[in-house]
């Protein structure tokens, strides 16, 4: 490990520097997780980490996993807008149907109320169509 102390001017506090040349390890970890995130913005993409600090290193690791965790709950979050989507437009078909059910019941209604009445003027049509005729029949009879 090299560690190098620094005052960048007289008026401020000395800076520490250390890092370690022996941990390649790192570098390939480091390597591997290199992605490209487009869901993110260009400012909040995670910066290839400083890969002699393993704090660097941990920081861009755990940097990248937000990202990861980003991506899946904006992909669940349209996958579930989609399904509200198709919920809703089930909804809109469902409330069409109901209104055409409630539409052809009053439409039945008013035709079984006619065909009573048509049926009660058919019966009274019949009952006088058969005393005309009883009527005709005995009347010339008396004559």
């Amino acid at each position: 490990m090299i560690t190098s102390t620094r005052r960048v001017s007289p008026d401020k506090s000395e800076v520490r520097i250390a890092f370690s040349l022996d941990s390649t390890q790192d570098r390939n970890d480091v390597a591997e997780l290199s992605q490209n995130f487009p869901d993110l913005e260009q400012r909040l993409q995670p910066v290839p980490p400083c890969v002699s600090l393993r704090e660097s290193v941990h920081v861009y690791r755990e940097h990248c996993k937000m990202a990861r965790e980003f991506h899946q709950v904006k992909h669940d979050i349209a996958m579930l807008e989609e399904r509200k989507r198709k919920l809703l437009a089930e909804v809109v078909e469902d409330d069409q149907v109901a209104m055409e059910i409630a539409r052809l019941e009053e439409e039945f209604n008013l035709l079984t109320e006619e065909n009573r009445n048509l049926a009660s003027v058919h019966m009274e049509r019949a009952q006088q169509l058969e005393s005309l005729w009883l009527t005709d029949q005995t009347g010339p009879e008396d004559s």
